[in-house]
């Protein structure tokens, strides 16, 4: 049976997940861990639940995609991120830019 990790001890695996870049399948076979446990680590540090940092923001309609007949897409975030992707955009390259960013 393993022993329990200390709060500091899992705060640093989920610290250690952030910065790897790897996917959470791929770190959990690095470190020994099971999807779960990293689960629960996460959420345990509000990291884990989607919800947790969800809330309403304002969304305002703009033409900085080529003008006002753009069918592009722009997301602008608090910490100043910017993503934006035009019209006929791979949608398989954005969903691997949002699992990186997921990951931050």
């Amino acid at each position: 049976m393993r022993r329990r990790r200390s709060r500091a001890e899992t705060e640093q695996l989920v610290a250690e997940y952030g910065a790897s870049g790897l996917s959470k399948v791929e770190f959990c076979r690095k470190q020994g861990l099971s999807l779960a446990t990293l689960a629960r680590y996460r959420k345990q540090q509000g990291q884990g639940n989607p919800a947790a940092g969800n809330r309403w923001v304002e969304v305002k309609e703009s033409t900085g995609l080529g003008g006002p007949a753009s069918s592009g897409l722009a997301v602008a975030l608090q910490s100043g991120r910017r993503v934006e992707v035009g019209c006929g955009f791979d949608a398989h390259t954005l969903a691997q830019l949002l699992d990186v960013l997921e990951r931050l």
